[in-house]
């Protein structure tokens, strides 16, 4: 009997002491899987992104050598003058990348050109403003495959643009916004965050979307975004666009204009997507709370995920 039970202990003991040394071995290459994984991108593109929900990796490129002005409005790079790319892992090294450069008119051929001989695909090219001096276009792209490799064919592409190497140092705390995030929030039913001088929030849709059987997170540029720049005396100038079904699309249209904000492009940004998507984007120069009141008013003809508690 005592013999019996001492074998038992032995058995037990040693699948214990094996699934440890299972779990050791396995457990330090789970953590450090997502830091490796990206690493080699991070390299490749010259710059450090972001990790997102989604298993998706986000680089931003903002356009801070450009002097744009919409009127009297001088745009910030948050505003609307930003590049990015991201890409969503799918297996192994092989991504889903998609990404939107803007671009002066004179660099948009060079561009395609150099992501065109590396294996990036264009899904459009059009305007996201009205009357802005100089004229900016926007370049939307996606591509699959190794991850390194599409991000050193977006490095090379941007090398033939102007756009800012990152900052190689921490730059200075930003200074308050002139504008109360509390109360906008409020009025357009979804919180957002404060990034290099824009309250920027991102209101993504309910359904999930696919393209080519892979599901497209909201940070790859498939969620209804409101951007506002404070214009002072509580007024901000506004813009972003509308992610829409077809059958949203004249509704958000003719509620955006009943509040004074102008419809100033609509078309699409994606090849294949499921649902079918058009990206509505607007622009106006107004008091904040009440363009807050009228875009509240707009995202009630769409679909979209309810607000955070």
């Amino acid at each position: 009997m005592w013999r019996l039970l001492s074998i038992v202990i032995r058995v037990a003991r040693r699948a214990a002491a094996l699934a440890f040394l299972a779990w050791a071995t396995a457990a330090p290459a789970t953590a450090q899987e997502p830091p490796k994984a990206w690493a080699g991108v991070d390299s490749a593109i010259g710059r450090l992104g972001t990790s997102q929900p989604g298993d998706v990796r986000k680089y931003s490129f903002p356009r801070s050598d450009l002097r744009v002005t919409v009127g009297e409005v001088a745009l910030k790079p948050a505003l609307a003058l930003g590049s990015w790319v991201a890409f969503k892992q799918t297996s192994g090294s092989e991504v889903v990348a998609m990404g939107d450069l803007v671009l002066l008119e004179g660099e948009v051929g060079p561009v395609i050109g150099k992501l065109q001989s590396l294996g990036v695909e264009q899904t459009a090219l059009h305007n996201h403003l009205q009357q802005e001096s100089p004229s900016v276009m926007y370049l939307h792209i996606q591509a699959h495959g190794d991850r390194v490799k599409i991000a050193e064919a977006v490095r090379a592409a941007l090398a033939l643009t102007k756009t800012p190497a990152p900052p190689s140092s921490a730059t200075a705390q930003a200074a308050p916004l002139e504008l109360d995030t509390v109360k906008l929030a409020s009025a357009l039913g979804y919180g957002g965050k404060v990034n290099g001088g824009v309250y920027q929030v991102s209101v993504p849709r309910a359904e999930p979307v696919r393209m080519n059987d892979t599901e497209i997170p909201p940070s790859m540029g498939v969620a209804t975004a409101l951007n506002f720049q404070p214009t002072g005396g509580g007024k901000a100038a506004i813009t972003g666009d509308f992610v829409l079904t077809a059958n949203e699309v004249s509704p958000v249209i003719r509620s955006l204009r009943e509040g004074g904000v102008a419809v100033t492009a609509l078309h699409s940004h994606m090849l294949g997507e499921e649902p079918r998507l058009f990206f509505m984007h607007f622009w106006a120069n107004d008091d904040a709370l009440k363009l807050a009141r009228t875009l509240h008013a707009a995202l009630g003809h769409t679909k979209v995920r309810p607000p955070n508690p």
